[in-house]
């Protein structure tokens, strides 16, 4: 299984800024729809697409093999 570590990088993201970033800003900053933003975040193996991670890498300014993480089932 393909794990998204996008809390693990909005976290560090929040702690490098010393502020709280919000889903929808996230969302707003990156083009994805809110709705997407709280999936990704919130729901276990929630399948996206490769445009929605190729804008979450440019977000946090980081490569796929940063921000996805194999786990074994």
């Amino acid at each position: 299984m393909i794990r998204l570590l996008f809390r693990q990088f909005l976290d560090d993201k929040s702690f490098r800024e010393r502020r709280k970033i919000t889903l929808a800003e996230v969302s707003e900053e990156t083009g994805i729809g809110r709705a997407t933003i709280t999936r990704v975040a919130n729901t276990h193996g929630y399948n996206v697409s490769l445009d929605v991670i190729d804008s979450l890498c440019e977000y946090f300014d980081c490569s796929p093999g940063e921000l996805l993480q194999r786990v074994k089932e």
